[in-house]
């Protein structure tokens, strides 16, 4: 049976073996010979099943909201609910803010999470850089590990090291609240952030091998080749995208309802809220048993001692990782600067933060399958042009933001501007992974995976840092986004980013290697 994963049917016959376009029957991994031609390709993995599939949207589900509300949303809240102001920040909150009213209990939480209250060593802190801190002390960590897990992420392996991050991170959730010290937070934060990146690093490996790739594709017949193949991973990782919203939308809404608690209790209900995301993330485990063992090999490739270097051989990859870079940097310094200047500056009714929490996390699930269905038909629409396509979101609101920022904003502005930049920001989680496996060589997906992680880890802590670090000025959060975004549209367009571009190389190098045998 073929595949058809032009359309919207590609996910619903997951199940189903794709066939070459010349008709050809597909030899399976124990049928394949160390001959190569053309006229016969072979497919390197064996598709997934829909339970499979399933399994993997669930430990998406789990896992999403752990870089987009756990880390940069909760845990600020929790250490900022340490902190005790050395003035009243009600005084201080009517000299800055001349006509703007606001409640006590917002103003206090502000102000918790923005004043430098946490001394170390002579030097002051406030609960925003004390969790930035944290989040790039864990990326610091996470770099060697990633590099050593590397050597076995193609093997069966995999599993395993998924298991053991996530059973490390849910185990680093649960007794946050326990000791009631700021300094703390430190373990806490640096060893959930080690384990969110490894797991993601064999979270998107797993779906380089649940879809499968031609081993040596000809360069005459890529396109529609890598048409099959791109269906299939990309409606994979969009439907992914979008249950990963959901499961932040309600870690959000859970968060807004806790801190509707009283002040004496609002470290405990935050407490309640970071083991109800251990819990949840625990659930994902259950990935693993839906999982099969796969592993990739192909002849002539690399050792994998030498694997996770490979990726600096494809300019065409480096680009994609760059891209991965900013758009992360882009969508989490928007997200974080908006929070803060919406809490911080406009002083809104609570209940309106909901409203806009919910439409930046919801939206996309209308939005992302709406959106892709047609332009995938209209302009033949391929990961490089949807990433291009959210970051011209983000440039929008990045750029509405910069200019109106002394505007009275309404709740219905915030509805709007979190609507485009949720969708943004899915837009670019879903497609980003997409082009890094789409220019990853047969073989070789894991170490690429590994710098996946790891970067778009870097980029999420960098929009952090921007976004929190001048917190009163939010035109710095903004113009940097809008750069970001900007340059990130350039290195799209102009840096050799192709979907193809592995592809194209390696037929290359095999057609090389075919000449010279028959010379």
């Amino acid at each position: 049976m073929e595949s058809d994963t032009e359309g919207g049917g590609a996910l619903g016959q997951a199940s189903s073996v794709l066939a070459p376009p010349n008709g050809n029957s597909i030899e399976t991994r124990s049928m394949r010979s160390s001959n190569y031609s053309y006229a016969n390709e072979e497919v390197i993995g064996d598709e997934a099943s829909r339970f499979e599939v399933w399994g993997w949207y669930l430990y998406e589900f789990c896992s999403y909201f752990v870089q987009t509300v756990l880390i940069p949303v909760v845990f600020p809240l929790i250490i900022s609910q340490l902190q005790h102001l050395p003035m009243d920040p009600v005084q201080e909150w009517f000299k800055n803010h001349q006509g703007v009213v606001c409640a006590e209990k917002e103003i206090n939480l502000y102000s918790t999470l923005t004043e430098r209250t946490i001394t170390v060593n002579g030097s002051t802190f406030s609960s925003l850089e004390w969790t930035a801190m944290a989040w790039g002390g864990g990326l610091a960590l996470a770099a060697p590990i990633l590099a050593f897990i590397s050597l076995y992420i193609n093997a069966s392996f995999q599993t395993f090291i998924t298991a053991a991050a996530t059973g490390i991170g849910v185990l680093f959730c649960l007794p946050v609240g326990l000791f009631k010290t700021t300094k703390i937070f430190i373990l806490y934060i640096a060893i959930i952030v080690v384990a969110i990146t490894l797991s993601t690093a064999t979270h998107t490996h797993h779906l380089a091998l649940m879809a499968p790739k031609l081993s040596t594709p000809s360069p005459l017949s890529k396109l529609s080749i890598f048409s099959k193949k791109q269906g299939l991973s990309t409606w994979i990782s969009l439907f992914a995208t979008v249950v990963g919203c959901l499961g932040a939308s309600i870690v959000s809404s859970f968060t807004y309802h806790m801190l509707r608690e009283p002040i004496e209790r609002e470290f405990i209900s935050l407490w309640i809220v970071t083991i109800f995301c251990g819990l949840l993330w625990l659930v994902g485990l259950l990935h693993v048993f839906t999982a099969e063992n796969r592993t990739t090999s192909v002849p002539n490739i690399l050792s994998t001692r030498f694997q996770l270097f490979t990726i600096f051989k494809y300019p065409n990859a480096i680009g994609g990782l760059v891209s991965v870079f900013l758009s992360s940097f882009t969508t989490m310094g928007i997200f974080t600067g908006g929070v803060l200047f919406i809490v911080g500056q406009l002083c809104i009714v609570p209940v309106h933060l909901l409203y806009f929490w919910l439409t930046y996390f919801l939206f996309p699930l209308v939005s992302l399958p709406l959106l892709f269905q047609p332009l995938q038909h209209l302009i033949k629409a391929n990961s490089v042009k949807m990433k291009i396509m959210g970051l011209l979101l983000s440039l929008v609101s990045s750029g509405f933001g910069f200019y109106f920022w002394e505007s009275r904003w309404k709740w219905g502005h915030l509805l709007v501007f979190g609507a485009i930049q949720g969708t943004s920001s899915a837009l670019l989680h879903a497609f980003g992974r997409v082009l890094m496996l789409e220019t990853a060589p047969c073989g070789e997906e894991g170490g690429f995976c590994v710098w996946y992680g790891w970067v778009r880890g870097v980029g999420l802590f960098g929009g952090f840092v921007v976004g929190s670090v001048v917190p009163g000025s939010v035109r710095t959060a903004f113009g940097a986004a809008f750069c970001s975004a900007l340059v990130g549209i350039v290195v799209l367009l102009f840096g050799n980013v192709s979907d193809f571009g592995a592809a194209k190389e390696g037929g290359e190098r095999a057609l090389d290697s075919k000449e010279s045998i028959s010379v």
